[in-house]
């Protein structure tokens, strides 16, 4: 019997071993959302990281075995990566048959110069140059790896720290590019899950390769998503389902039951509700 190669390997262990809890997942998100449709152009967006990689993967496979027609495009933006973890990038890139393009932005370099937060300066920069790269390979959509466990703290960081409850949908209209959309087909993939497959299969994949890691450690904004990581992982302890019921919450929203929901810019009290004014 012929040996394969390591790549092929690495596609069998997603269809074959991690099927429930990966490719079903996979799958399932993309039916439920309508994700992908006819035509489609999606730009495969990877950040060197396990959820990125295996993302292109879960791509390269349902282009491969699925019914519908598109094409992608991978991409690789360098926002201005240590010369070794740009060569961690090319090598995981070539070792599993990724094509990917890698293409250079100054991100690093004008956040270092900006203060304030750099992760959301970063974010905000990042989002718009994938946007533009995207649209100059002609593609109307863009897919970023956030999964399972990023909607989940999402949600409670909006509650805890922003009074409000919203969650990261599964796909959004560009409003500073229009005719493009996001979507996160990793939506129902478990992170414990994803570090399983990179384990299973001996992958390394960079961590993360910001350099403002150690300045923004122990800032607000990523002490408040370690928080709510350890909050679930505790609850969990006592409550198994808790991360699905708080996942499924956001699909059963009872509008008759709530004090408050704001809708396209226009907020409705809870006597509007009462008094029948927000119809």
């Amino acid at each position: 019997m012929q040996e394969l190669s390591p790549a092929k390997e690495i596609e069998r262990s997603i269809i074959k071993r991690d099927r429930k809890e990966i490719w079903n997942p996979f799958v399932r998100a993309v039916k439920e959302y309508a994700l992908i449709s006819e035509g489609d152009r999606i730009a495969v967006c990877m950040s060197g990281g396990k959820d990125s990689f295996l993302m292109a993967k879960l791509f390269q496979e349902i282009h491969r075995h699925g019914k519908m027609n598109f094409s992608l495009c991978f991409i690789v933006m360098d926002p201005g990566y240590l010369p070794a973890n740009r060569r961690l990038i090319e090598s995981n890139a070539a070792l599993l048959e990724i094509p990917a393009e890698i293409f250079s932005s100054p991100i690093f370099e004008v956040v270092s110069q900006a203060g304030g937060s750099p992760c959301y300066l970063c974010a905000r920069m990042r989002r718009g140059y994938l946007y533009e790269k995207a649209k100059s390979l002609g593609c109307n959509k863009i897919a970023l790896g956030h999964h399972f466990d990023d909607v989940i703290e999402t949600t409670l960081l909006s509650m805890f720290y922003g009074a409000e409850i919203k969650t990261m949908p599964p796909k959004l209209r560009s409003t500073s590019h229009p005719g493009m959309e996001l979507i996160r087909p990793m939506y129902r993939i478990h992170e414990e899950d994803i570090v399983r497959w990179a384990k299973g299969n001996g992958l390394n994949f960079l961590n993360c390769a910001c350099r403002f890691t150690e300045q923004v450690a122990n800032k607000e904004e990523e002490s408040k998503r370690r928080e709510m990581k350890e909050l679930v992982r505790e609850l969990k302890k006592k409550y198994d389902r808790i991360d699905e019921n708080i996942f499924q919450s956001m699909h059963n929203v009872n509008l008759d039951c709530v004090l408050g929901y704001k809708s396209k810019g226009e907020t409705i009290s809870f006597s509007d509700i009462y008094a029948g004014k927000e119809e």
